[in-house]
């Protein structure tokens, strides 16, 4: 499992919000948490590296500003390069007046860029509580090779959170009528669930959910202050400005849940 998380921190409060989520999980695996601002031109630096400062010695955890070299992102990605075994953890935020959320510019560009796991979390304007423990894992598949590419992923979080691995499908009520699929059949999701299970030795469920994907998932995981969803989500590298996958931007629409996602191109 990851050693360390990399919080990235822009000097607001809502980026801020992330790091209750991310300390509780650092501490349920194991790992350090440390802090990473990126100062975008040489002279925001002494600010920048003074934020850091005052955060680190009222948190009493590691953490450094760096100077950008190229993008924002690209620069995250180098702290978090810098220590191998490192996972980053950054906000999204929503914009109001889509049906879908759109992550935040340089959290997009981060999951577009980087093939390897990241951990985003949308803060909702509610105060939310960070301080539960993980207790389930939940994987959401829909048949395709590139949900299932993050099963492994989920198999490693819910042994080192000893949780609950959770294997979600979600049909399509009007889908299912319009091609004859039974929509109470579970086979394919309890296969997939039995299957880790006698892979890895942890303790899994399933469960199959009815409706529009999103809206089905976010329903199933609102309010809860115990979960981790991990899945892959799509990308479209030629479109920098695009809404990620359909299903993972309506679940940080929707639910202040913290979701390890990683990018998988067509």
């Amino acid at each position: 499992m990851y050693a360390r998380i990399v919080v990235a921190l822009d000097g607001s409060a809502f980026a801020e919000e992330v790091i209750p989520r991310a300390a509780g999980i650092a501490e349920q695996i194991g790992a350090t948490l440390s802090f990473v601002r990126i100062a975008e031109r040489p002279g925001d630096m002494l600010a920048a590296d003074e934020y850091v400062r005052a955060l680190t010695r009222q948190l009493g955890v590691d953490g450094r500003a760096v100077v950008a070299t190229g993008s924002v992102s690209e620069s995250i990605m180098g702290e978090v390069d810098r220590v191998p075994g490192s996972l980053v953890a950054i906000s999204a935020r929503g914009r109001s007046g889509l049906g879908t959320a759109v992550l935040g510019s340089v959290a997009r560009e981060y999951v577009q860029s980087s093939s390897d796991p990241v951990l985003v979390y949308r803060p909702s304007s509610a105060a939310e509580d960070g301080g539960s423990p993980i207790s389930t894992v939940v994987l959401p598949l829909d048949g395709t090779a590139r949900s299932e590419s993050m099963a492994e992923e989920a198999a490693d979080w819910a042994q080192a959170l000893q949780a609950t691995l959770m294997v979600v499908q979600v049909i399509d009520a009007r889908r299912a009528d319009m091609t004859g699929i039974d929509t109470t059949e579970d086979a394919y999701v309890r296969s997939r669930a039995e299957l880790i299970a006698a892979g890895r030795g942890i303790h899994t469920e399933w469960e199959v959910l009815h409706g529009d994907p999103a809206d089905a998932l976010s329903s199933y995981v609102r309010g809860r202050h115990d979960v981790l969803v991990v899945m892959a989500t799509r990308t479209q590298p030629a479109m920098r400005a695009a809404v990620l996958g359909s299903v993972t931007s309506g679940l940080m629409h929707a639910a202040s849940v913290p979701v390890v996602v990683r990018a998988v191109r067509p």
